[in-house]
């Protein structure tokens, strides 16, 4: 590439950096694994940036990109989250803590038990802001699979929230 893309490319990085980290964060539910993931989406977008004619496009390809990457993860078995009765640190109950936080918190929780594909799904469209045409063009599947996989994830997340479910409606 030249001084001009390298140009480009730093100045979509740094503009996008964090909304993507963000989004991989809401599929993964880990902080490490999200960087990982939002790096390895940023890499696949400057291997192929001077193939993007659209530059109005670039945000639709790096979410494609790290929706895939995310999937594949959780396909790899050395990944593959082991469950355990009890946690090794239990959380303290704070009554000052915010109530943003606090739901943020439950959200993630919930979003941990919902399975890849239908977490992503539930992201690109309840985070994301995308619409059902959206997310299939994306994950590259059809409107009907986006449906079934959104009504799975959020019979799941509802399953996983339990009581706390009214806790996030008033929010």
């Amino acid at each position: 590439m030249d001084q001009r893309e390298e140009q480009e490319f730093a100045e979509y990085f740094v503009a996008r950096r964090e909304a993507v980290r963000r989004m991989a964060y809401m599929m993964c539910g880990d902080w490490h694994r999200a960087d990982d993931l939002a790096q390895t989406a940023f890499i696949a977008l400057h291997r192929h940036w001077r193939k993007v004619r659209d530059k109005g496009a670039l945000d639709a390809y790096v979410r494609r990109t790290l929706t895939r990457a995310v999937i594949d993860e959780s396909r790899r078995p050395w990944r593959r989250e082991r469950a355990a009765e009890t946690l090794p640190d239990s959380p303290v109950d704070d009554p000052d803590v915010d109530d943003s936080v606090s739901t943020r918190q439950t959200l993630i929780a919930g979003l941990r038990q919902v399975p890849p594909k239908q977490r992503a799904v539930l992201v690109l469209r309840f985070l994301e802001g995308l619409d059902v045409a959206g997310v299939a063009a994306v994950m590259r599947c059809s409107e009907g699979t986006v449906k079934s996989q959104c009504a799975r994830g959020l019979a799941t997340l509802r399953e996983a929230l339990g009581d706390e479910l009214g806790d996030l409606r008033s929010a």
